[in-house]
């Protein structure tokens, strides 16, 4: 199945009480985040859902990019899709629910052949909208970072309280810790 993903949250590591790897968290479960990038770490929250996220930076620094919504691909081409359809994958437990992911793929490329991340679709930009993360009122001040990114005006996105459109300007390049 084909799905382009249209909600994310990034985990900055040691240095994010949000992350599972703040303070330097090393255990079997978090080992596949201070692994290399493009490969995937597979979490199971309340007991029930597991969480798919993309590895993001170099062997030895754990950040991750947790995959929390998608669309069909053909609601992004414009084609009309059924509403169940649409919301399929709109949370980080159905997302894996409808792509299969379970935690037996933590760890694996995504680059094939169990899971492909390919690049973005050609064709317009579309308004992004920024906010804090769900879920993470116990890291402190790292709860409020504006590490949450998803597309405007789509139905699939969840919890848009405290998303804004990101600034006229678009997207600026990270250099520092928030």
């Amino acid at each position: 199945m084909t799905v382009v993903l249209v909600e994310t949250e990034a985990y900055l590591g040691v240095l994010d009480r949000a992350a599972h790897t703040w303070n330097g968290r090393r255990t079997a479960r978090v080992a596949p985040m201070w692994g290399p990038a493009g490969h995937a770490y597979v979490f199971r929250v309340y007991g029930m859902h597991d969480c798919l996220n993309v590895v993001t930076r170099e062997e030895g620094v754990p950040e991750a990019v947790l995959l929390r919504a998608a669309v069909p691909e053909a609601w992004w081409s414009g084609l009309p899709v059924p509403r169940d359809e649409l919301l399929a994958a709109s949370g980080p437990g159905r997302l894996c629910r409808a792509l299969g992911v379970g935690r037996e793929l933590s760890g694996v490329s995504l680059r094939g052949p169990e899971l492909e991340l390919l690049l973005p679709l050609p064709g317009e930009e579309r308004p992004l909208l920024v906010g804090p993360r769900v879920g993470v009122d116990y890291a402190g001040e790292a709860a409020s970072w504006p590490l949450r990114f998803a597309v405007a005006g789509c139905a699939a996105v969840t919890r848009r309280a405290g998303l804004a459109v990101e600034p006229r300007g678009g997207r600026r390049r990270r250099t520092g810790r928030a």
